[in-house]
Order: C-alpha cells, then sequence, then structure tokens
C-alpha cells in the first residue's frame, strides 16, 4: 500500500468513526467491510486512530459534554461528533502530536465534510480544552499540521 499523510490517515480514520457511529459493529468487521466494500484501507497512524477513538468513547465523550457548553451531545451532527471524538482522542492520547496540528485538522475535517459553522463549533471546543490544559494553540503555527515529508 501506497504511504499515506497524516492527514490522509485522518480523513480515512474520520470516515471510519463516522461510520463507526451509525453501526457501533466491531472494528475488525468494519475494517474489512471498508477494505472489501470501498477499498478503504487504513494505514497504521489511521487505524491506531480508530482504535483509540472506539476504546476510549466513552471517556472522549464525557469531554464532549463538558466542553460543548451550548448543545448536548445527542443535539451535534455525527460528522461534527466523529470530528470532536477523534481530535479529543490525539489530544489526550497521543502526546506526540502538536495541539495546534489536531485543531487545525479537525478543522478542516469539518470544512470539507460539514459547514464552516461546525468548523468554528469544533475550533472553539477543542482550543478551549487545549487552553485549560495550559497549551498555548497560538504557539503552535498553521504549518506543523501540514504532513512532514517523510509523514
Amino acid at each position: 500500500m501506497k504511504q499515506s499523510s497524516r492527514r490522509q490517515s485522518r480523513e480515512v480514520a474520520f470516515c471510519l468513526i463516522f461510520e463507526w457511529s451509525f453501526h457501533g459493529e466491531d472494528l475488525e468487521s468494519m475494517l474489512k467491510n471498508a477494505v472489501d466494500g470501498r477499498g478503504l484501507e487504513p494505514d497504521p497512524f489511521a487505524r491506531e486512530l480508530v482504535e483509540q477513538t472506539i476504546d476510549g468513547v466513552q471517556e472522549l465523550d464525557a469531554l464532549i459534554e463538558q466542553y460543548s457548553e451550548t448543545w448536548k451531545i445527542s443535539r451535534l451532527s455525527r460528522v461534527t461528533l466523529s470530528v470532536l471524538r477523534l481530535g479529543f482522542c490525539e489530544i489526550t492520547r497521543m502526546e506526540d502530536i502538536p495541539l495546534g496540528a489536531t485543531i487545525n485538522e479537525a478543522v478542516e475535517l469539518c470544512k470539507k465534510f460539514a459547514t464552516e459553522d461546525e468548523a468554528a463549533y469544533v475550533n472553539g471546543i477543542l482550543g478551549r480544552y487545549g487552553r485549560d490544559m495550559g497549551v498555548d494553540t497560538e504557539e503552535t503555527s498553521p504549518e506543523s499540521a501540514l504532513p512532514a515529508e517523510n509523514d
């Protein structure tokens, strides 16, 4: 399989997390269906994102509820919920990824699959969490969100 960038890996992971939000099937069955039915083959980074997100969904949903002041989790679109789950997973379970990169990628996913309003909402929630954790999201330049050449 051709090596993909982290941005592509996140998009594949997002698609699988979004799909999981409808079916809740076990990961191996979902991955087999994705590969067989759509040729969507996750690389190791995408697979880890999906595994970590599904494994920690209750913890991640609790964070989303805590930081989503204006909407209950049940009122969020599945796209926004899937993006937030993925973003919080990266922030809380993958410490080697800069916060600014995670937020930027989450916003880009929302712009691609949802609306500008949802992208702004995701940006606000993830940014507020980062500030509460003492991380300055402004220090991370947008370029850090781009995949490295060797990614």
